[in-house]
């Protein structure tokens, strides 16, 4: 391009009000119309960004009032790669609307990536789930924009709470129903059935398997009509998608997703959930987002 054509392009372009100037390849006012939501356009980067401040909500951290800017704003950025779309974006939540709005995004042909705080001392307290996704435009701006229209209708206390009054003590759940569906064996002990599956990863030139902490584990503990299960799912990268559709679709909490370990073997992402229910169902749960990975083996360490 000629400088004098370059002039003109740009003073065309500056011309335009900034939520309907085009990046290559992106209709930013059908994404606009589809997700609902006003976005912006960073013309450096090729990319149109719609953000969601969370100004429903009154949050404070270390009694510090927190406002949008401070990090409490909701966003999905679009960018073209080639043929298709990249979507990226992260996602300011209560407690109570992480798992409905998780799972209206994988319904929706996203994928989650994470699930944590940002915050210490916050309250209420707040946790950010990222997602992500490729595909067409269309594709893609209707399921950001149905996740921002789930993230309104679980607004102000509309979300799942999977309460449940149990003390491990008092226990009387039947390990053998549980071990029949899981097909593995584990331990009671103080009222709480354990199982633990190891899986392998490499560091510093040494295998790390389920005594170091790479492993995946259920704890159950109730009664045969209700039961809790809390545990870890150790999981690869290629794994996170399945695992995470298996549990919701079973009706169990994510409540979290995160690394911990650095420079693992192959890379090991864990995830933590939470579940109420019959310890049978609870165990079916488990057991199909156990056949979504290749766990080096069903034998309790």
């Amino acid at each position: 391009m000629t400088r004098s054509l370059l002039i003109v392009a740009l003073g065309f372009s500056s011309s335009l009000p900034i939520a309907y100037a085009q990046a290559p390849g992106l209709d930013t006012a059908r994404i606009e119309k589809l997700t609902g939501v006003k976005g912006t356009l960073d013309a450096k980067e090729d990319v149109f960004r719609v953000a969601v401040p969370r100004a429903d909500l009154s949050v404070t951290a270390a009694g510090v009032k927190l406002t949008p800017p401070m990090g409490l704003t909701s966003w999905a950025a679009f960018k073209r790669a080639g043929a298709r779309l990249v979507v990226m974006g992260d996602l300011v939540l209560l407690e109570d609307q992480v798992n409905p709005v998780m799972s209206t995004a994988l319904d929706q042909g996203l994928e989650v990536t994470a699930l944590h705080n940002h915050f210490f001392w916050d309250s209420p307290k707040v946790m950010f789930m990222h997602i992500g996704g490729t595909g067409d435009e269309t594709t893609l701006a209707t399921a950001v924009g149905r996740v921002f229209s789930r993230m309104r209708d679980t607004a102000g206390g509309k979300g799942e709470v999977p309460n449940a009054s149990i003390d491990p003590a008092t226990s009387s759940l039947d390990p053998r129903k549980i071990e029949a569906v899981l097909g593995v064996q584990g331990t009671l002990n103080s009222g709480v059935y354990r199982v633990v599956i190891g899986r392998t990863a490499h560091m510093h030139g040494q295998p790390m398997s389920a005594a170091m902490g790479v492993n995946t584990w259920a704890a159950f503990a109730g009664s045969d009509e209700k039961a809790v299960v809390d545990g870890d799912f150790a999981m690869l990268e290629s794994e996170l998608q399945g695992v995470l559709k298996a549990l919701r679709h079973a009706g169990i909490a994510v409540v979290a997703i995160h690394h911990h370990m650095t420079h693992e073997e192959p890379r090991i992402l864990f995830l933590h959930y939470w579940g109420v229910g019959r310890p049978e169902d609870l165990a079916k749960g488990l057991r199909a987002a156990l056949a979504q990975t290749s766990h080096d083996s069903l034998n309790p360490k």
